[in-house]
């Protein structure tokens, strides 16, 4: 597979999306680092997913091999749309949902609006409630295409650099320079960053609401999005449980990737409900 997959049309808009597997629907929602798409930042895992579910994973409004229309509002209640958009353009009423980052943020609105729509919920690293912007995370959405950026951006993402390919600081580099994909980045998160932070994020009367079982799910050493936004999540969130990985940071699901795989999947199928609890992985 490639980073190109299928398209389909939603609200006028070609969006790109990948679509694997057979059994119960599961949604993959990527995050927002320069060069993201869905498959990128879900290539670890969806091969492994997809063995139990029908793994649909798109590239969001804006993202990817998605249209980036002209005028396009890059906004949490426009990416909403884009979601749910796409959902009903597969004609898949009900998912099960799995968030990185940015994309945490928008499954727990998506869950919030629309919690018919949503079986369980999987927050990996997530935004989506208020914290103070990271360094990291200003960073990140602060780019500028080289490629001296981008490898400095792997230090910020991962707890170590040395498992990761030599030339994925080239890939994420050319696709963050394809053309309208940085002008469209630089659109979603103009300076003062800590506005999108707080535009990401639910209202926390409204997460404490949530009825759905999550599974929450944070690298202790992140230096994007920090342990203490997942820990606020557990202690809003009725029936959550929380499990932390050591030497690990924002990318649980490439530094992590069978041990994530395994724990998502054990989750999605657990038929007894978790007593809520937090769990360190080393």
């Amino acid at each position: 597979m490639s980073e190109q997959g299928l398209s389909i049309d939603v609200n006028g808009v070609r969006t790109n999306y990948h679509d694997r597997g057979d059994g119960p629907p599961l949604l993959l929602i990527h995050g927002s680092g320069p060069g993201v798409s869905a498959w990128a930042n879900w290539r670890t895992v969806l091969p492994v997913l997809s063995e139990r579910w029908r793994v649909v994973a798109p590239d969001i409004l804006g993202f990817g091999y998605t249209e980036r229309p002209a005028g396009a509002v890059y906004h949490p209640d426009a990416w909403l749309a884009h979601l749910t958009g796409f959902l009903d353009a597969l004609g898949l009423d009900r998912v099960s949902v799995v968030g990185n980052s940015f994309g945490g943020a928008l499954a727990l609105r998506l869950a919030v609006e629309a919690p018919e729509r949503v079986d369980r919920l999987v927050l990996m690293g997530s935004a989506g409630v208020r914290f103070p912007i990271t360094p990291g995370l200003e960073a990140v959405w602060g780019f500028e295409p080289s490629l001296a950026a981008m490898r400095a951006l792997l230090g910020w993402f991962t707890f170590d650099t040395a498992g990761l390919a030599d030339d994925l600081a080239t890939i994420r580099l050319a696709a963050a320079s394809r053309p309208g994909v940085q002008e469209a980045y630089r659109r979603m998160f103009p300076a003062p960053r800590q506005a999108m932070v707080d535009t990401l994020a639910v209202a926390e009367d409204r997460v404490a609401a949530l009825p759905h079982r999550t599974l929450l799910v944070h690298g202790r050493d992140d230096q994007v999005i920090p342990l203490s936004t997942s820990q606020r999540l557990l202690d809003l969130i009725p029936d959550a449980e929380l499990h932390v990985f050591a030497r690990c940071g924002h990318w649980v699901q490439i530094e992590r990737a069978a041990r994530f795989a395994a724990l998502v999947g054990g989750f999605l199928t657990a038929d007894a409900r978790p007593r809520p609890h937090a769990m360190m992985s080393r």
